[in-house]
């Protein structure tokens, strides 16, 4: 199985920001498939962490996920992602970041990882980087059937 030559080529990250915790997946060089990285911990240290994995995997773009109500609302959640965007973009510039829909991503990986098997004590350490594979693996497909980088660029604040 060759490349796809609609997908651009390098390894892209992806995020699931949540309140204790950040998921961490990434994509293969040709942007195929979404494995788990790790699990950082949220706080002190959470930037420069997530800055040396794209200097480490050397990333072309971060994806991080936006969650949104069903009907495509943004609440509180979402405006605490697009401020730490701002933030992850400074810190990981020249590297772009992008924001995409993340809506049902947590669910999604639960239920996956309950049919594996994954009990839900050893669940928790992995549900950020299942989310995560998922909001890459989504946006991986989208590029590929849309010909175009889904999802919005987040400029950091000047």
């Amino acid at each position: 199985m060759g490349a796809d030559p609609a997908m651009r080529r390098g390894v892209r990250l992806a995020v699931d920001l949540g309140k204790v915790r950040i998921g961490v997946a990434a994509s293969d060089p040709n942007g195929v498939l979404a494995s788990p990285v790790e699990t950082v911990p949220r706080g002190p240290g959470d930037l420069d962490r997530l800055a040396a994995l794209v200097r480490e995997r050397e990333a072309v773009e971060v994806l991080l996920g936006l969650p949104r109500s069903l009907s495509g609302d943004e609440g509180p959640a979402a405006v605490e992602v697009r401020a730490f965007a701002t933030t992850l973009a400074e810190h990981v510039s020249p590297c772009p970041v992008r924001l995409v829909d993340e809506r049902m991503t947590t669910s999604v990986a639960a239920r996956a990882m309950r049919a594996s098997g994954v009990s839900a004590r050893r669940g928790r350490q992995t549900i950020d980087q299942a989310a995560a594979m998922v909001i890459l693996q989504d946006a991986l497909d989208a590029e590929r059937t849309q010909g175009a980088p889904p999802g919005e660029v987040v400029t950091a604040a000047s």
